[in-house]
């Protein structure tokens, strides 16, 4: 059974947030906030869609004070959607906005008041001193208009002085978020929802496992909100989101969620609601409740959780376990791109030297032997994208943890082909980062900073780079979360204003403001030119 982690209930507006309330699932608009009118409308959509928040950009104090107008225009029409504050660099504008809607979102890395280099313990204090200086009117805004504070680090966005000691890391972006934490209680504040945040699913779910120790050891539980980062759009999307989020779900962590797609905002919030009514389904189902042998999500055992990647070690039979990447087993053997290592004939001749799981109550028990390990899961599912989800959501925390050397998906269809079912177990590996079989994207949601048709350009990038096996490479809307959350790209297609982009290689920009109609021909070029091209 999976026991949900308990935590604080917080208030944001009419919603409650943690304790024994549901996960609630949320989204972002991706209007203008100047606009007033298509903001509204799309509030509307994503409302009837199925929202509980919704989020906009706030660059500025305009973009601040119009979100009062879209509430009241909101209210007008009888809508009591609570809404949120996205603030980036311009912490002051947080003041304005908490004045007006139901929460704000913080990024502590946007709170940066000292140098690049490394830090002493004074000086690294004194910069603290400093941030809390920063936060004190906010913090008293907030607690006098009852506004809560989402906290929400992101892996591109550390500042450089936890970069100084952490580094991009897990640990880097838990220790930020629990700063801020500390300097909220020390000023009587809170009223508190904590998200850290990576587009790597690893990065995002082993730095949740060590926020929620470093929680647990001193007594702290707020709620959680959920999100991989910059997931994508299509089939890539959907099962990296499951993977990352479907998870810690499974820890029994998260409190509210976000998939965050490069599609209109209505398009995420079905697919977050088919991931949390999966989740719910396996609570009392479930099995085994323990993964490596640590108890998940039952109380204090959420300490125990794996915090850094290390597989399962196993013998090597074939070309499985051992230090051979996970394997992907088919029914039959299918003429396609990608091919299954395994057809059923082949893998079952093997019985006997390792192990196929399909009843997970001895699974513990195997861990525990020397043999390689194959799940199983069977569906009976004609909804692809239901698939997509249930099986990365299922698969996922097995191989997060490294506990298994191959998977076997299997779904009784007539209208979801061999081919589909095969291509969905490779992208769970890949979403896991265990195998990277084909060329990684990296693109943001898109919101009212972004100045382009993200999710065509998206789909223009992916049909022009899709023969980059194992390049990494992002899309991004604009200047403010660009460069940061592709940090582990090869690639970056970066929107800088309107009708121009920037091109990136690695972190550096070595191409800035190409018109839009020839961005795509110019990274072309960047890829081909490069070493890392492996077409």
């Amino acid at each position: 059974m999976i026991t949900r982690r308990k935590s604080k209930e917080i208030q944001v507006g009419n919603l409650r947030i943690g304790g024994n309330n549901p996960i609630r699932i949320q989204t972002m608009a991706n209007t203008d906030t100047n606009d007033i009118e298509a903001s509204v409308a799309q509030a509307k959509r994503c409302l009837d869609a199925g929202t509980e928040l919704l989020r906009y950009t706030t660059q500025g104090t305009k973009e601040a004070e119009n979100l009062g107008k879209i509430k009241e225009a909101l209210r007008t029409e009888g809508i009591d959607l609570p809404l949120v504050a996205d603030i980036h660099f311009n912490a002051n504008v947080a003041e304005v906005a908490a004045q007006l809607v139901e929460k704000v979102r913080i990024n502590p890395g946007n709170f940066v008041t000292g140098k690049h280099g490394d830090y002493t313990d004074e000086e690294w204090d004194d910069e603290l001193r400093r941030i809390r200086e920063k936060l004190h009117t906010l913090l008293s805004i907030c607690k006098d208009k009852g506004t809560a504070i989402r906290i929400g680090v992101n892996h591109g966005s550390l500042s450089p002085r936890i970069m100084s000691r952490y580094g991009n890391t897990p640990l880097g972006l838990a220790t930020s978020c629990m700063e801020f934490i500390e300097m909220c209680e020390q000023e009587g504040f809170t009223n508190l929802i904590l998200s850290v945040k990576a587009s790597n699913t690893r990065v995002m779910i082993y730095a949740v496992r060590l926020l929620v120790q470093m929680m647990d050891a001193k007594g702290k539980n707020y709620p959680l909100h959920l999100g991989v980062t910059e997931a994508g759009s299509d089939d890539e999307g959907r099962i990296k989101s499951a993977v990352g989020i479907g998870t810690l779900l499974h820890d029994g962590i998260g409190d509210t969620i976000r998939v965050s797609l490069s599609e209109a905002p209505e398009a995420e919030i079905p697919v977050a609601r088919k991931l949390v009514d999966y989740i719910e389904s396996q609570r009392t189902s479930y099995s085994p409740s323990v993964l490596g042998g640590v108890p998940k999500g039952q109380g204090g055992a959420n300490t125990q959780l794996k915090t850094e990647y290390s597989r399962r070690k196993c013998s090597s039979i074939d070309k499985i376990g051992g230090d051979n990447p996970v394997v992907v087993i088919a029914n039959t053997q299918l003429n396609t791109l990608l091919k299954p290592d395994y057809t059923a004939d082949e893998i079952m001749a093997l019985e006997g030297n390792i192990a196929i799981v399909e009843d997970l109550s001895n699974f513990n028990e195997l861990l525990k032997t020397d043999k390689p390990i194959i799940l199983k899961k069977h569906f009976e599912l004609d909804d692809l994208e239901t698939l997509q989800i249930h099986a990365a959501a299922f698969f996922g925390p097995y191989l997060i943890d490294g506990l298994i050397d191959g998977i076997w998906l299997t779904n009784k269809s007539e209208v979801i082909t061999a081919e589909q079912v095969n291509n969905i177990a490779f992208e769970i590996l890949q979403s896991s980062r265990c195998r990277i079989s084909k060329t990684e994207y990296t693109s943001c949601p898109s919101c009212g900073r972004t100045k382009f048709d993200l999710p065509r350009v998206v789909r223009q990038v992916k049909e022009a780079t899709q023969g980059f096996v194992g390049l990494k490479i992002a899309v991004m809307g604009c200047i403010v979360n660009g460069p940061g959350e592709m940090a582990d790209a090869d690639f970056g297609y970066i929107g800088a204003g309107m009708g121009k982009v920037s091109l990136y290689k690695g972190k550096e920009c070595v191409m800035k403001n190409i018109p839009e109609e020839e961005a795509i021909d110019k990274l072309l070029e960047l890829i081909n030119s490069s070493k890392l091209t492996q077409n």
